[in-house]
């Protein structure tokens, strides 16, 4: 039993508003209390003797029912797009003062320089039957999905909204038609694949998780649990809060401030045109938390590189070198929004006839190529040379300085059938298919090497962007780029091949050189002469993935590199 319970609501001038009450799972009101202005545009309401427990709100303005904006849970929304769940009093605000036990959890707080970030779709990326969860498309199938992630090594994942959205957009265009007539059209209307909200852009409560994300409904719990477990494991959470336009500042960081201190959120992928992020860089209370936004430079050189476009060496080498934590940006090759990484070496057009929009949504330009056959292939040439070009986009991605990202299921291969904007594919085409990590096993272990290996050389994730220059005394600079002859950067709009060593500068280091060649023609590089005592080993290339122990080569001036292959090596002290 409360002694009080105070309500607020903003109703704009000359609007009246009234507080309905409900029990606890009714869709009637019990009562109704008149709310009368209190500062500016904020109207109140003070509720005396009520156990909240047993009472359910929502705010009548000018005659119409909306649940409350700040609304910490909803209920009625347990079933994913159940129809009904749009009518007045079937949506109803909660009043949520439930103990949470978080056993000491407190938000992670890794360096950015040392994040591996993975991306995912809370429902999606176990709601297939393949998946092999007990709690399908859920908060806790995320969390059966724990170990799996620990293996492949990444230490932060960022969901797409966890917050309540409407799954049904058509509703939007029926909120001010007439009861009677929307009855008509809910079972007169077939529901068209665009009407599906999948992804959970666009209006929404962005207070309350969402309660058909929890196997038992209850989302802030659900939510709670997630974060709980990542957290033991040292994994962050970061969530995706692409507020629409016309949401006012103080409501975002309100907003922002709310999930930090009742979820321990590490973190927040931001749109930089809707959210006031300076207001956001100055708060006390997100003053320690990842602000971060997406940022297409670095997937669109990347996928032209990896391609063999003629031009790009220069905006590479910027991208290889460019640490991305002032800016709050992270690398990706794949997202969701474009082609996974299978289907960007699968499809040279996009494939979203299913969509329902005549092929005309998505991005247009995805920079892909399908290695000589659209879509699947059962040409050994061809699925040879689309996994070779799968391992070279991990191996751009994971050996750049900047934070790198990865699309859910890319791992092993995933598909969305040459769809590039799955925003309303609810569906097997929407759901990371994990029958692929079966026969993606290989690909699986190859990334798992790859991460191990960034770990090991922190070469490949400094604190600060190496800057080229010699800060260490030793006549080599802590970066540079090579051509097929040493020192000297491939200048020719042609080439499609370059060389890149990053020196550790001490004789007990290990220097590490990369050399890409993106080109359909074998190449030759020179090597840069080492401190003496040291020789190069091979680490790891296309063809041959990670070694379990670096191999001596044979000769130490030049390296042959087949085309289209990456090679990693080191140099160490000569055993």
């Amino acid at each position: 039993m409360q002694d009080c319970v105070n309500f607020a609501a903003a109703v704009p001038e000359g609007k009246e508003c009234k507080l309905l009450l409900y029990r606890t799972g009714k869709k009637a009101p019990c009562a109704s209390f008149p709310m009368e202005e209190s500062v500016g545009e904020i109207h109140a309401a003070a509720i005396s003797g009520i156990d909240i427990s047993a009472y359910e709100y929502n705010y009548e303005i000018d005659g119409r029912v909306v649940p409350d904006p700040y609304a910490a849970a909803l209920s009625g929304r347990r079933r994913w797009l159940k129809e009904g769940e749009y009518k007045e009093h079937e949506v109803r605000s909660r009043l949520c003062q439930d103990a949470y036990d978080w056993e000491g959890d407190m938000p992670v707080h890794l360096p950015y320089h040392r994040v591996i970030a993975y991306t995912l779709h809370v429902r999606g990326f176990t709601k297939d039957a393949s998946s092999r969860v007990k709690q399908k498309g859920t908060f806790q199938g995320v969390v059966e999905k724990l170990e799996y992630l620990k293996e492949l090594g990444v230490n932060q994942i960022q969901c797409m909204p966890v917050y309540e959205f409407d799954e049904y957009r058509r509703q939007e265009s029926m909120e001010r038609v007439p009861e009677s007539v929307r009855k008509f059209k809910e079972v007169c209307i077939q529901r068209r694949p665009g009407d599906i909200n999948y992804w959970g852009y666009g209006k929404a409560y962005y207070f309350a998780p969402k309660s058909a994300y929890s196997a038992d409904g209850d989302g802030v719990r659900g939510l709670k649990d997630m974060v709980k477990a990542f957290h033991r494991e040292k994994i962050e959470v970061v969530l995706e809060m692409p507020f629409t336009e016309g949401i006012s500042n103080q409501y975002i960081v309100e907003c922002l401030r709310y999930y930090v201190l009742e979820y321990h959120i590490d973190g927040f992928v931001l749109n930089p045109y809707v959210a006031p992020m300076g207001s956001i860089y100055s708060d006390p209370v997100l003053k320690k938390t990842k602000i971060m936004k997406h940022q297409e430079g670095f997937q669109n050189v990347m996928r032209r590189f990896l391609k063999g476009d003629e031009g790009m060496v220069d905006d590479v080498i910027y991208w290889l070198r460019h640490n991305s934590r002032q800016e709050g940006i992270f690398n990706y090759i794949a997202s969701h929004t474009g082609f996974t990484l299978n289907d960007l070496v699968s499809y040279d057009k996009k494939h979203n006839e299913a969509n329902g929009e005549n092929n005309q949504d998505g991005p247009d330009y995805n920079y892909s190529w399908n290695c000589g056959a659209e879509g699947p292939s059962r040409k050994r040439g061809i699925m040879a040379l689309r996994r070779s070009q799968i391992r070279n986009a991990f191996f751009l991605l994971l050996l750049a300085q900047g934070t790198p990202c990865i699309l859910a299921g890319d791992e092993f291969g995933n598909s969305q059938k040459g769809n590039n904007n799955v925003y309303c594919q609810d569906n097997p085409t929407g759901w990371v298919n994990w029958k692929d990590s079966m026969t993606g096993r290989e690909l699986f272990e190859f990334v798992k090497e790859l991460i191990k290996l960034r770990k090991t050389y922190p070469l490949f994730s400094p604190e600060e962007e190496p800057l080229g220059i010699d800060r260490a005394g030793s006549g080599i600079p802590d970066v540079s780029y090579h051509g097929e002859s040493a020192w000297r950067v491939p200048s020719e709009i042609s080439s499609r091949q370059l060389g890149v060593y990053y020196s550790a500068a001490l004789p007990e280091s290990e220097d590490c050189f990369v050399v890409y060649n993106m080109h359909w023609l074998a190449h030759s590089f020179a090597l840069p002469a080492l401190l003496r005592g040291k020789s190069w080993y091979l680490a790891a290339s296309t063809g041959e993935g990670v070694l379990e122990e670096p191999v001596l080569l044979e000769n130490q001036r030049r390296i042959e590199t087949e085309a289209r292959t990456i090679m990693m090596i080191v140099g160490r002290k000569t055993v």
